[in-house]
């Protein structure tokens, strides 16, 4: 009994580090993808793999699946957190505003989260909370630095890394407050099916897309689908679903830090003193923000 008692401590002290690690692994894969196929072309391919992923799980497992109301509700979240973060960011890229720039306009959502948890979600946020927020945004802002170059593209571009923002917030908020019944295994697969239908059609609109179905895209694809969209998104969905929603967003804070440890190591790119310093900032204020409250 104390060994099954202490396994959901367990896991929600290893789940946050965890889903960092992961996520933080997305910029690496993406750039190896888009590098090689339609940006939405790309995404449609990776959501029809991991929904389908996910219902051979769920059928495997004998996991329930979500009712109508329950999909309906996922179908929702998918459309904000899968096929409008990830369409957003996308588009921004694709429309030449530079990786860091984009990485620091998304990069408000904690504190955007944090703003909206008490009126939305009714979860206060304490001071210790807030302190913690901004000194991960001051330190996100660091590690940037020195990393934004060309600009800052065009209107298009900044429209869609803002329309990124407010729908990774508001798909956070919107699972947390109305997710908690979900079925995890069928209901991710709603989401997915919801989102590649999405994305399918756009690029339906745009006359397709081109894939070159090479070594590196294969290899980015695959990682995609099975260690993002399967492994972190169902540690994100756990997470929302045990911990308060802007605890959980200021775990977002360490994934630039870590998506440019991880650059240095692999390709080489620079890593300043100001990068380490924002480095420290963001463990600094994840620390703060992510601590449960002291009991009173």
């Amino acid at each position: 009994m104390t060994r099954l008692k202490s396994a959901p401590a367990a896991f929600l002290s290893a789940a946050p580090l965890l889903f960092v690690l992961l996520w933080s692994t997305g910029f690496l894969g993406t750039k190896g993808a888009a590098r090689n196929a339609d940006p939405f072309a790309y995404l449609t391919v990776r959501f029809v793999l991991a929904a389908g992923l996910m219902a051979l799980l769920t059928a495997a497992l004998r996991a329930p699946w979500p009712t109508r109301a329950q999909a309906g509700r996922a179908a929702v979240t998918g459309l904000l957190l899968h096929a409008g973060y990830l369409g957003g960011v996308t588009t921004a890229i694709w429309l030449g505003l530079p990786a860091g720039v984009t990485s620091v306009l998304v990069g408000v959502q904690p504190l955007l989260t944090g703003l909206l948890s008490w009126p939305v979600l009714g979860e206060r946020v304490t001071a210790r909370q807030w302190s913690g927020l901004a000194l991960g945004f001051v330190g996100v802002l660091l590690v940037m630095e020195g990393r934004v170059t060309g600009g800052l593209g065009s209107p298009a571009a900044l429209g869609a890394a803002a329309f990124a923002l407010i729908c990774t917030t508001a798909g956070t908020l919107y699972q947390r407050r109305v997710g908690g019944d979900m079925p995890l295994l069928g209901g991710t697969a709603a989401q997915y099916v919801a989102s590649a239908a999405a994305l399918g059609a756009i690029t339906l609109a745009r006359g397709g897309g081109v894939i070159h179905w090479n070594a590196e895209f294969i290899l980015s694809l695959t990682w995609l689908v099975l260690v993002l969209s399967v492994g972190a998104i169902l540690l994100l969905m756990r997470l929302l679903r045990d911990l308060p929603a802007a605890r959980v967003n200021s775990l977002f804070y360490l994934v630039p830090p870590l998506a440019v440890l991880e650059s240095w190591l692999l390709y080489g790119e620079r890593l300043s003193g100001v990068s380490l310093a924002g480095l420290a900032l963001c463990v600094a204020g994840v620390a703060l923000a992510a601590a449960p409250p002291r009991p009173r």
